[in-house]
């Protein structure tokens, strides 16, 4: 029998972080994060569901390749960052016991054959399982992104954690590209505090203030598309009524961000 397994909301980093050696230095904090997070859970996962801001559709698509490729999401990197693989294998039994149960909570669905592992997905991984040796599949946000209706996705993919799977949304919790550097200090930390304010929250009063988190301070200037945020809502929604803990804290990201990741359970 398999123990219970968290959940996790994660930030990512930039693009091929980890294979960019000035890039990997500077995201050395992010980096022994990711590292620890594992070495904290209590059993091995049977496999890892990594919900990403780097992969939308019109309903929720459930990938269910066995062998999925890569999808390099990404621009004016590197040309070596355009060969590197994350060769774990894929988890389409699972995919469709997932299918089923975002389908039974009423919400739309469709398995996805060909989709493949995106930077927000394959980053993280290889710094979490280098062997890449742990059955990995992604469910994707609705292109909506309708806090109801992805804190509904993570309420539907929670028995997963009792089988033994990990849940990750993986994205970041600020992302505006067009506003890195100093000018992102004050905006990046205020909407930060108030995230760890509302994560600390009773559970009822948490999801509230996630649910109406257009209000937080500097919400749009932090994320003026929220792609990078909602997965946080599903995360959430696997364990909506546990402990949130911070596992990862910077305020000098990229030379000026505040950014932060969570576990919940």
């Amino acid at each position: 029998m398999s123990i219970k397994q968290p959940s996790f909301f994660i930030s990512h980093g930039g693009g091929p972080w980890p294979w960019m050696p000035q890039m990997r230095a500077a995201l050395h904090n992010l980096e022994a994060s990711l590292i620890r997070m594992v070495a904290d859970l209590a059993e091995r996962p049977k496999a890892i569901l990594m919900i990403s801001g780097h992969w939308e559709a019109e309903d929720f698509a459930v990938m269910a390749a066995p062998n999925p490729p890569m999808v390099y999401d990404y621009y004016n990197f590197p040309p070596e960052t355009y060969t590197v693989t994350y060769p774990a294998p894929g988890a389409p039994d699972l995919a469709a016991r997932a299918a089923a149960l975002i389908e039974e909570a009423g919400l739309p669905v469709h398995l996805d054959h060909t989709q493949g592992f995106d930077h927000g997905t394959f980053t993280p991984m290889v710094i979490m399982y280098p062997n890449a040796d742990i059955p990995l599949f992604q469910v994707s946000l609705r292109k909506n992104y309708s806090p109801a209706e992805h804190f509904a996705l993570g309420r539907a993919l929670a028995p997963l954690r009792d089988e033994g799977v990990l849940i990750v949304g993986s994205g970041l919790s600020y992302h505006n590209l067009r506003l890195f550097g100093p000018g992102a200090k004050e905006p990046s930390a205020a909407f930060d505090q108030w995230l760890n304010e509302a994560l600390a929250q009773a559970p009822e009063a948490r999801t509230d203030a996630l649910m109406n988190w257009e209000t937080a301070p500097f919400a749009r200037v932090c994320h003026a598309q929220e792609d990078h945020f909602v997965p946080i809502f599903a995360a959430l929604g696997a364990a909506e009524g546990e402990v949130a803990t911070r596992i990862y804290h910077d305020t000098d990201l990229f030379g000026g961000v505040t950014a932060s990741s969570y576990r919940f359970g």
